[in-house]
This record gives C-alpha cells, sequence and structure tokens, in this order.
C-alpha cells in the first residue's frame, strides 16, 4: 500500500510525486517538513546547553523542558504526515494476496477503523487539553510544569495533540469518503 522511499532499491527513477491522496495531505506534508524542523532547533538548543554548562560552568534552567516540548510537538505532529504520506506501518500479508475487489474492501474497512479511532482520541484529547487548559472552575488557567522555570509546557503539548488527532479525524474521513468511491479497478495502491 505504501509508496517506496526515494532511496529504495523498488523505487523507480521516475517516481518523483509525493505519495499523497489529495490537496489536504500535501498541506499536511507541507506543514509537517516545517514542523520536522523542531527537532533540530532541539538538537541546537541542547548543544548550547552542554556548551554553558561544561564550557563556562553556567547550566540554564530553560533546556531541558524546551528540548522535550519540541520534541514531544514534532512527534505528534508525525502522526498526521504519517498518515498524509501513507508512510504509517502496516502489515500487508493479506492485503498483498488480495484481489482488487478484496483490496478496495480492506482499504475501506482500514479507513473505518481508522477515523473511528482517531474520533475516539480526539475526544480523549479534548477532555486532557480542558482540564489542562481550565482551572475547576472552569476558567482559563494553562497547566504548568511546576519547576523553577515554570512554563506552560504541558498545556501547550497537549493543545498541539488534540490539533494533531483533530487534522487525523478529517484526515481520515477523506481517506474513508475517498475508498467509498473509488472502484477496484482505479485501485491508486496496485503500483505496490
Amino acid at each position: 500500500m505504501s509508496s517506496p522511499l526515494p532511496d529504495d532499491p523498488a523505487a523507480t527513477e521516475g517516481d518523483t510525486a509525493p505519495p499523497v491522496r489529495g490537496a489536504f495531505d500535501r498541506g499536511v506534508v507541507m506543514a509537517a517538513r516545517a514542523a520536522a524542523w523542531l527537532v533540530f532547533i532541539a538538537m541546537a538548543i541542547s548543544v548550547y546547553e552542554v556548551i554553558m554548562r561544561y564550557g563556562f560552568g553556567s547550566p540554564t534552567s530553560w533546556v531541558h523542558e524546551s528540548v522535550v516540548m519540541l520534541v514531544a510537538v514534532g512527534f505528534a505532529l508525525g502522526g498526521p504526515a504519517a498518515l498524509a504520506s501513507d508512510r504509517h506501518i502496516r502489515v500487508k500479508v493479506l492485503y498483498d494476496a488480495a484481489g482488487p475487489r478484496l483490496k478496495l474492501w480492506l482499504d475501506r474497512f482500514n479507513d473505518l477503523v481508522t477515523f473511528g479511532f482517531c474520533l475516539a482520541m480526539s475526544y480523549a484529547a479534548f477532555t486532557m487539553f480542558w482540564s489542562a487548559s481550565h482551572n475547576p472552575l472552569g476558567e482559563w488557567q494553562l497547566e504548568r510544569s511546576g519547576t523553577s522555570w515554570n512554563p506552560p509546557f504541558p498545556a501547550l503539548v497537549k493543545g498541539v495533540i488534540l490539533l494533531a488527532l483533530a487534522i487525523m479525524c478529517v484526515q481520515s474521513l477523506l481517506h474513508l469518503t475517498r475508498s467509498l468511491r473509488r472502484k477496484p479497478d482505479t485501485l491508486s495502491h496496485e503500483a505496490d
């Protein structure tokens, strides 16, 4: 089902198109490429911390929490990116042996289960974010880390998780709609 990686020997020379299913997925992939730089930023400030701590004897109080937050945001946004580019992990033993009609029904079932899962996880993420962004009286108050620096990163990360799952809900609904409209002879995954 998934397309080969660009450096994969199975990839053809003319295979340069991104393996996305629509315009929304293309937007998600472009945003994910920008968000991937968060890992580089996390590495850069980690190097800064090492230099400050061991080179100048002046450790920082903000680097560890910032790195954890940046990597968590990057990890959360990896879900929509993997779903958009159809590069998530899957077991294809039955799928590869199936004919076009069964593959279509397996795709539909997979898209339906994915949508249901994303919908349930979005609800869980909403409740998690709500409790991290509101006090018991229902007033806006971001959850903080509780350290000496005390940034509101826990609430922000939970908000990004909610955003990522909401994006995945939209993606999986679009994928389900496309698979319901598709005919067995027009499968886009036949080239695998």
